[in-house]
């Protein structure tokens, strides 16, 4: 398993950074690895959300289904799965004077022969960390929200 968290800090408030995060149709701007991610279905975003969501790591594209499993007004969960993996994005936020503390938690599980890439994948995801962690903190800084 690959484990990844970064805490850094956002000037929005809590509610504009869940919202903006809980829409993982957003991702294709701040999250380094996705190439598309589309929402399935319409209406509110809500818990049972889904994304087709196509991420393309050490040159290699893959498809996950991304669920929305947790929505609430300080914490989104978005899980992801195809036959190799399983992905969990797991996103705290707190306020921190105008803005907020986020605290952003990778957890990727490999199945089958993909475990064997496990040490690899764990320094790749790290330095993706580091690259999430400045397209939020780049899309949050912006004037404007989508």
């Amino acid at each position: 398993m690959v484990d990844v968290i970064r805490e850094f800090t956002v000037p929005r408030p809590p509610q504009e950074v869940v919202a903006y995060l809980s829409d993982f149709s957003n991702a294709v701007a701040w999250d380094p690895g996705t190439v598309k991610c589309e929402r399935v279905g319409s209406g509110p975003v809500q818990v049972g959300s889904t994304w087709k969501n196509t991420s393309k790591v050490l040159g290699r594209e893959t498809e996950l289904d991304y669920v929305l499993t947790t929505l609430e007004p300080d914490h989104v969960v978005l899980k992801g799965t195809n036959k190799t993996a399983t992905s969990t994005d797991d996103i705290t936020v707190k306020p921190d004077g105008s803005g907020s503390k986020v605290t952003y938690h990778a957890h990727i599980v490999f199945n089958g022969i993909a475990k064997l890439a496990e040490p690899l994948m764990q320094r790749v995801f790290e330095k993706l960390g580091d690259e999430t962690v400045e397209g939020i903190t780049r899309e949050l800084g912006r004037g404007r929200v989508a």
